[in-house]
């Protein structure tokens, strides 16, 4: 088995040709969002991937093998619901109306500036036909938001236990704003 720990985030600063003469590996969701998986590559060797915990794969990422050699991660096509605003009776805000509700629901999201994606959920899918939107089950890639507390290098990522602790070692309440996303936290020591 080839042991594949390090992770070059969408391929950068690696020569085209290189990304072009790569191995390639096709993975859905499940196994993507996972740090620590075993698969097979189209070589058709066996790959055992150690990376960083709560670091997800991308497509279009690139895992180097203990040997050197790159290996091009494809986002597979799976079943999920993909989701649009109906044209006659509907707008474009009723797409973010849905993500909001969904995002309440801290479901896995793709957003789109024309659909969103989910997995497939049919409580969820009632929820949004009820909103007037669309709902078509396809079996497309499945690349959800990696949300503003995501680590692996794909999104923002800050500990409040560890990060803030030398920061917060006084005695007031306080609160405040992280600019980069929107929203405070409420600090009680």
């Amino acid at each position: 088995m080839l042991s594949c720990s390090k992770l070059v985030s969408q391929g950068a600063g690696l020569a085209p040709v290189l990304l072009k003469r790569a191995h390639t590996v096709e993975l859905d969701w499940d196994v993507r969002q996972k740090s620590r998986f075993d698969s097979t590559d189209s070589a058709g060797r066996s790959l055992g991937v150690f990376l960083p915990r709560g670091t997800p794969v991308r497509g279009g990422d690139v895992l180097v093998a203990e040997d050197g050699s790159l290996i091009r991660i494809v986002a597979a096509p799976q079943t999920v619901l993909r989701i649009t605003h109906c044209s006659a009776h509907g707008s474009p805000y009723d797409l973010i109306r849905a993500a909001y509700h969904l995002g309440n629901r801290h479901v896995q999201i793709e957003l789109k500036s024309d659909h969103l994606k989910i997995e497939p959920d049919h409580v969820l899918a009632d929820m949004l036909r009820a909103m007037h939107l669309i709902v078509n089950t396809v079996n497309e890639p499945f690349e959800p938001e990696a949300g503003a507390y995501a680590q692996g290098g794909h999104a923002h990522s800050h500990d409040h236990h560890e990060a803030h602790a030398d920061e917060h070692s006084h005695t007031h309440d306080h609160t405040h704003a992280h600019e980069d996303h929107g929203h405070s936290h409420g600090h009680q020591h």
